[in-house]
């Protein structure tokens, strides 16, 4: 079934983006001097390592999908939603005419239609480039309370940090740690009609050095349709924290008993190899694991992609995310329309 709604991504952000072309929604990507195919966004991870601040780590790289000049000018009127992420990117576009007289466009809307624009971290900056500001209650990063004061908004504390604060048209966030509630309203303010995520409990398993990109999309996103979600590591008690890294490897995800299935991403399918359960299924993976899914008696590896067999479900790496999350909920039994 073809796409009914449309979001137009300022840059690209692995989170919204996966998440949303999990559901269904048709999401273009897109970065002033960048053009597809070919040009990519390289993200960045924040983590705080000691320091007064934090760090500033490279991340994965991801692809533009469609022409800035082209959906900042005539284009606009055919999505259904802006998503500004957050990141020092927003600096420079906070100075580029064409990036906030897109921003004013959306955040300026009357009544009759009032697309939403979400903002996270920095990112609304741009909000307070557009004018679009005044009166409107608004959460950022820690940092980003004078801007937010001083262009006329009214500041809300991000307590919690998982807090995503709607005020009319305008979805605002700290970051990554909101990407649960953000995907939930964002999901409202479009319509959707989410159903089955209630009651729902999904388990992670992962410990140090699971894959960034993997755990967290699909943590927020299960998170984002109702699912109570869980993290564990068998050297870490509640409460403590696993690094994370950028790379291929990624958790085993299974849901409860009253759903029972099981997934994994790329390197998780060493942990369903020595559970014995690749043996006789069918498969999605990665280079990485390839050869030890055939050991481990898979009937067929898939080059690449998502694949569901039965209640199993597996992928070869994290550009698959978007299918692999699509078949989890499918397999959990939760619908989202429009």
């Amino acid at each position: 079934m073809a796409p009914c709604k449309k979001v137009l991504m300022l840059t690209t952000r692995p989170p919204c983006r996966s998440t949303l072309a999990a559901f269904g929604v048709a999401v273009d990507c897109v970065a002033p001097g960048k053009k597809p195919p070919g040009d990519a966004c390289l993200t960045a991870v924040h983590e705080f390592l000691g320091h007064d601040l934090y760090t500033e780590l490279p991340g994965h790289r991801f692809a533009v999908t469609a022409d800035f000049a082209a959906a900042a000018a005539a284009d606009a009127s055919r999505y259904d939603a802006l998503v500004v992420p957050g990141g020092r990117f927003v600096e420079r576009l906070s100075v580029d005419p064409l990036a906030v007289s897109l921003v004013a466009a959306f955040a300026g809307e009357t009544a009759t239609r009032r697309r939403p624009v979400v903002v996270t971290c920095h990112s609304q900056l741009l909000l307070a480039a557009a004018g679009a500001m005044r009166g409107v209650r608004c959460t950022a990063f820690f940092s980003m309370r004078r801007v937010v004061e001083l262009a006329g908004g009214r500041w809300v504390e991000p307590d919690p940090l998982g807090l995503c604060v709607a005020d009319g048209n305008v979805l605002s966030a700290i970051g990554w740690p909101a990407h649960g509630e953000i995907i939930r309203e964002l999901l409202r303010a479009m319509g959707a009609r989410v159903a089955g995520g209630r009651g729902q409990a999904v388990l992670f398993l992962c410990a140090d050095y699971v894959d960034d990109y993997e755990a967290n999309v699909l943590f927020r996103a299960l998170a984002g349709v109702g699912c109570r979600v869980e993290a564990a590591c068998p050297t870490k008690r509640k409460g403590e924290a696993c690094v994370t890294a950028i790379y291929d490897a990624t958790p085993a995800a299974a849901s409860d008993a009253s759903s029972p299935g099981r997934g994994s991403i790329d390197q998780g399918h060493l942990l369903l190899a020595a559970a014995g359960l690749l043996d006789g299924r069918s498969c999605a993976s990665g280079v990485a694991t390839r050869v030890v899914a055939g050991l481990a008696g898979a009937a067929s590896v898939r080059h690449g992609g998502a694949v569901a067999d039965g209640k199993l479900v597996t992928a070869a790496s994290w550009p698959d995310l978007a299918e692999f999350i699509a078949h989890i909920i499918s397999l959990l039994g939760i619908t989202i329309s429009f």
